[in-house]
């Protein structure tokens, strides 16, 4: 397995790509097959959220799949090559798999320790799986992620960065806009950072917490649960316009709230200041709104930098970072050990029947009266030299490392066919989808 990963998120690229390239269910879908359909590619798993776009991939030769990737995802995005080719990063093996369980953690997204990639790592693979692009090694890595982001959330404080996130916000709306408990709050969104923010303004306090999904129920459950008012999406523009405080985290494609709704539609409105806490990416809150007087936007961009000073936020990542560490180093064993396990097994095999056939031999040439007992022992002989002159080699073809390729030593040295060494079967150590 050699795994490869291209794309590009909020770390490498501008907000403003991040839009053009965003990708609807059905364009990831339609990249995962063309990925796939690759010569240089084996499995294709794409992961399309709202601040990356990323294809893995199980990988015959670096350079054609990387080349492969590249075009497949410019035709896909319709963003020409040479403006995507700066900002795209490429992650191979070891660093690979290191992504992979960052991305898991959290510690890749934009709002730090957030739980949805979660899900949405599990999305993408399942719906790799279904259409037959994911198979053994996609598969085996992604179960493995997904593991790791479960036991950051557990075992480590990385939720508490997320809420800070949208403290920090709140923070910053307090300074513009006074007291929030004398504000009225228009939350956008009924997802985790959108649930979040409720559930935090609700133990604050304010004068008004509105909720508006373009799910209904999926509004009023969180309304329930917040001490809120539930509304339709037809009654956002009527909604802004009774809000100081509005908060947006919405999946959808574009802008929700854009100047001219302000300006124009029922959005506009009389009094002070007005905050909108834009949580999503690609962006809710068009730019132009900051233009505004009275408007102000805070994204996520402008939180991180405030919780990058937070002493709170660097001791919860170092413990993820150190977990990933861990993490990373265990899987590289353990999928190393399996990788070679098939010429392992054949190796004992092989030693295994020619100590049976030398016993044969040995027994048919000793006198009749040879006792059982010293037969036994003679096996018992031969056998632990056999094991102790296996155990060295076994051990460092498991372990790997930096001084070459032991299994195809090994394969080399005990004249053991490749062929025969790829039917060999092991017990598979990857369950169900986790």
């Amino acid at each position: 397995m050699s795994v490869v990963v291209l794309g590009l998120s909020h770390r490498s690229a501008p907000i403003a790509l991040l839009e053009a390239v965003a990708l609807d269910p059905v364009r990831a879908a339609a990249l995962a097959i063309a990925v796939r359909s690759g010569e240089n590619v084996n499995e294709s798993l794409v992961l399309a959220t709202c601040n990356r776009v990323e294809i893995y991939a199980d990988v015959v030769t670096f350079h054609g799949a990387v080349a492969e990737i590249g075009d497949a995802l410019a035709a896909a995005s319709g963003v020409p090559l040479a403006e995507l080719r700066e900002h795209l990063y490429v992650h191979y093996e070891d660093r690979a798999v290191s992504h992979v369980f960052s991305v898991a953690t959290g510690l890749e997204s934009m709002a730090v320790g957030e739980g949805q990639i979660l899900g949405q790592l599990r999305m993408a693979l399942r719906a790799a799986q279904t259409r037959g692009q994911a198979g053994g090694s996609l598969s085996a890595l992604f179960q493995q992620a997904l593991r790791v982001g479960k036991r950051a959330h557990s075992e480590t404080g990385i939720d508490r960065v997320s809420v800070s996130l949208v403290e920090a916000g709140l923070r910053r709306a307090a300074d513009l806009l006074g007291p929030l408990t004398d504000a009225r709050v228009l939350v956008v969104g009924a997802g985790s950072m959108s649930s979040l923010a409720a559930t935090t303004i609700s133990r604050l306090g304010s004068a008004e917490l509105v909720i508006i999904n373009r799910t209904l129920a999926k509004a009023e459950n969180l309304a329930a649960v917040t001490g809120g008012r539930a509304r339709a999406l037809a009654d956002l523009e009527v909604a802004l316009s009774e809000a100081d405080l509005v908060i947006s985290c919405t999946g959808g494609l574009g802008h929700v709230i854009t100047a001219q709704t302000l300006v124009t539609g029922a959005g506009s409105r009389t009094g002070g200041p007005r905050m909108f806490m834009d949580l999503g990416l690609p962006r809710n809150v068009a730019p132009d709104v900051a233009d505004l007087p009275g408007e102000y936007v805070v994204g996520l961009a402008e939180l991180d930098e405030i919780l990058a000073d937070d002493s709170e936020y660097t001791p919860h990542v170092a413990a993820v970072s150190d977990l990933v560490v861990a993490e990373v180093a265990e899987y590289l064993i353990s999928r190393r050990a399996q990788e070679v396990a098939p010429t392992v097994a054949l190796l004992r095999s092989r030693a295994a029947d020619v100590v049976t056939a030398e016993l044969s031999r040995l027994h048919l040439r000793l006198p009749d009266d040879f006792s059982e007992d010293a037969r036994g022992e003679i096996r018992l002989t031969v056998h632990r030299v056999v094991e102790k002159l296996l155990h060295t080699p076994t051990v460092r073809v498991k372990a790997g490392g930096e001084g070459g390729d032991y299994a195809r030593a090994l394969r080399e040295l005990f004249d053991l066919d490749p062929h025969e060494v790829a039917t060999v079967s092991v017990p598979p150590q990857t369950g169900g989808l986790a």
